[in-house]
């Protein structure tokens, strides 16, 4: 059955803590706090939607191991090509997130960068289809990209 979804809506992460996440999300990736559920959980937004990610404090605990079962990592996609992503790189690195390296997948070109907890985000921008369509298995590509 082919059903009608057409997008994931938000994602929840759990963090360690919620004001210093909120303080990260907001000034590296521009999301605009827009709500608050107690003092556990926070909701972030880019304008379209009422949120696109919410935070949800757990306290210390142990936070995301390799290779155990869970989120590898999230990604968001600008509009817009390798000037965009540059200028983004190069804001999160202004703000003190340090990225670790950046990909091209052919279908895309990406950066990656963790957040306090650890968290793997990916940033990335479609390349034309043009680019990557004659290509077999594009989608498994992954060389280094030189920003």
């Amino acid at each position: 059955m082919n059903l009608p979804f057409d997008r994931v809506g938000h994602v929840v992460l759990k963090v360690r803590d919620l004001e210093r996440s909120v303080d990260w999300y907001t000034r590296v990736l521009g999301l605009r706090e827009v709500g608050r559920y107690e003092d556990r959980m926070a909701f972030l937004s880019w304008g379209e939607n009422h949120h696109d990610l919410a935070l949800m404090e757990i306290g210390d605990v142990p936070g995301p191991v390799w290779p155990e079962v869970g989120m590898y990592h999230f990604a968001v996609r600008l509009h817009g090509g390798d000037d965009e992503l540059r200028a983004v790189r190069d804001h999160v690195v202004s703000e003190g997130a340090e990225v670790g390296g950046a990909s091209d997948h052919a279908v895309s070109h990406s950066v990656y960068l963790k957040d306090p907890d650890g968290i793997e985000i990916e940033i990335y921008v479609d390349t034309e289809r043009e680019e990557w369509e004659s290509i077999p298995n594009a989608v498994a590509t992954i060389k280094p990209l030189d920003l």
